[in-house]
């Protein structure tokens, strides 16, 4: 970020030794007004005359002399003008005193927080999802915010900026939000909702059919989506508000997304999906595993010579194996008693 704010090089001088020459100032005119009075009534009118008008033009110049004062918490700023052009930012806390001709503009340096409401936004393969951030900003050049936006248009009250703070913190509020919406949107067409969307377009070869799965998979894995890559998303998020903040002067201390789903229009059917993909994935384990059993139960039958069985004792006994390892239902076993004789 290019700064333009550069420290306030004028007269500043202690408010509190101020302080006290304003009012030794304010009670010497006050005095000389009511001696020059006493001398006009008497016989010197003209020496009467001369201390009345200097004492009043004292007390004039002590009244703009009080309005030199300003005072500063910890991390707030005042932007200097000198007649319409930036003198500098003075940021001394305390209480101090400065020519009381340059117009000064309040601003805060401290960390505000932003709390985006979910906006309807389409993911990368087009499904709309609702996204929402929490975005933690603060001022870091005073000019960019106060000059280089139009911060009087977009406050609601635009007479209060200037004077009033927190006018002109709201004003440039509106300004990050307004902002953030822009790269919220621009990040988040960028990737997929999750890599159920992503394995929907999976690549296939020239004649249309899928790619085996070593090329699939090489395709696939590593591609980051909203649910599943957080910190890759907040970074490029954070990436996209300092380029767009940095004209305001605005630096971004922290950005996150604190709410991701679908949007309530297909809500119901991604859910399904993501029900019959989980039921799917449990099958594939079971029948896993069931073959696996089916094989050892042959290879244990056949190493100890405990039954001889052709191709088709085989095939009916994997039919049952299978049957009863990959079935939701308790087995229910059919004893076989023998043949009866007539």
């Amino acid at each position: 970020m290019e700064f333009k704010e550069f420290m306030f090089k004028g007269t500043v001088m202690n408010g509190f030794v101020m302080l006290f020459v304003n009012l030794a100032v304010l009670i010497l005119s006050i005095v000389g007004i009511v001696y020059s009075i006493v001398l006009l009534d008497g016989s010197d009118g003209s020496q009467g005359g001369w201390l009345l008008g200097g004492s009043i033009l004292l007390l004039v110049v002590n009244i703009v002399m009080w309005c030199g004062f300003i005072q500063l918490e910890p991390n707030e700023a005042k932007v200097t003008t000198w007649f319409g052009k930036y003198s500098g930012t003075f940021s001394q806390t305390g209480f101090y005193w400065i020519n009381p001709f340059y117009g000064t503009k309040k601003v805060s340096l401290r960390a505000r927080n932003l709390d985006a409401e979910p906006i309807k936004v389409n993911d990368k393969t087009g499904n709309p999802v609702m996204i929402g951030l929490v975005l933690v900003w603060k001022l870091k050049d005073t000019y960019k915010a106060l000059f280089e936006v139009d911060s009087q248009t977009m406050a609601a009250n635009p007479n209060a900026v200037g004077s009033d703070t927190k006018g002109l913190m709201n004003a440039l509020e509106n300004f990050v939000r307004v902002q953030s919406d822009a790269a919220l949107r621009q990040v988040a067409g960028q990737y997929a909702y999750d890599d159920e969307d992503t394995k929907s377009n999976e690549p296939t070869a020239a004649d249309g059919r899928l790619l085996d799965n070593v090329h699939r998979t090489s395709a696939i894995d590593g591609s980051p989506t909203l649910r599943s890559s957080a910190e890759e998303i907040n970074e490029q998020l954070e990436q996209k508000l300092d380029e767009r903040l940095a004209l305001a002067g605005i630096e971004v201390v922290e950005a996150r997304i604190n709410y991701l789903a679908y949007a309530p229009e297909i809500a119901a059917v991604m859910l399904r999906r993501q029900q019959a993909s989980a039921i799917i994935t449990a099958r594939e384990k079971i029948v896993e595993g069931a073959v696996s059993m089916v094989k050892m139960a042959l290879d244990k039958l056949s190493d100890e010579n405990i039954v001889d069985l052709d191709d088709d004792k085989k095939a009916a006994m994997v039919s049952n194996l299978l049957v009863v390892l990959c079935g939701d239902d308790s087995a229910q076993p059919v004893v076989n008693a023998g043949t009866l004789n007539h």
